[in-house]
């Protein structure tokens, strides 16, 4: 019986010394993320910003955002309303809020100085993400147009102009993002739910004033919108 025992006792402490071998191919949820960015799937619908009758919807996933901003824009960029609180307002803007209870709810976003022209404040909206992450259309509309985007005369991604399905005479463009291959001209995207490119990486190109808020380089994609240009016949 004493061998028996001490047979049972060297077999089972083998057995936990060394287990069972490692299995050859990692599962699913052991596999590095594309890009190395968890995919979490698309956005809750969420409005962000209006201009007039026009919602523009999170293009990121809420648990990906790293910050929300707006800055001028170039010339043409209309002014939008952001929706939500700003975050880095005045000391007696945030007692004013405070008595009076104002300020919003919802996201917090936050005002940036300068930016690329001399437009309207919120003329363009900067959405943080860390770079490889999904961006998806923030309207129901009609893709128009996929240019270059070029930053110091390199180019960078791409541009992409949406025809919003809601108010036709305007454009929406998402810069700072590569597009997915799949994505043509003429094809409909819905709000929130077609992904249309990835952030792309330009800390290295230049230096993203909304890093002052983030917990990274301040990676992000940009939102604009500007009138339709007028359709010229004959």
């Amino acid at each position: 019986m004493l061998l028996l025992l001490s047979a049972v006792v060297v077999v089972t402490l083998v057995l936990t010394a060394f287990g069972s071998p490692p299995s050859a191919t990692p599962t699913a949820a052991q596999r590095p993320p594309l890009g190395g960015v968890p995919e979490t799937g698309p956005p809750r619908p969420q409005v962000v910003a209006t201009h007039g009758a026009l919602a523009l919807t999170l293009p990121i996933a809420q648990a990906q955002v790293t910050a929300v901003a707006y800055h001028p824009a170039g010339t043409g960029a209309l002014a939008l309303r952001p929706v939500g609180r700003r975050g880095n307002q005045g000391l007696v803007r945030r007692l004013l809020d405070r008595v009076l209870g104002g300020g919003g709810s919802g996201l917090t976003w936050y005002q940036l100085a300068g930016g690329n022209g001399g437009g309207p404040a919120t003329s363009a909206l900067a959405v943080g993400a860390a770079p490889a992450t999904a961006v998806y259309a923030p309207v129901d509309g009609t893709v128009i147009a996929i240019d270059d985007y070029v930053v110091n005369g390199r180019t960078f991604g791409a541009r992409i102009d949406i025809s919003p399905s809601a108010a036709p005479s305007l454009v929406v463009s998402l810069t700072r993002l590569a597009p997915v291959r799949s994505l043509s001209v003429g094809d409909g995207v819905t709000a929130a739910r077609t992904r249309i490119g990835r952030v792309l990486d330009l800390s290295g190109v230049e230096r993203q004033a909304l890093a002052r808020y983030t917990q990274d380089a301040g990676n992000h994609v940009t939102l604009e919108v500007r009138a339709a240009a007028p359709v010229t016949l004959g």
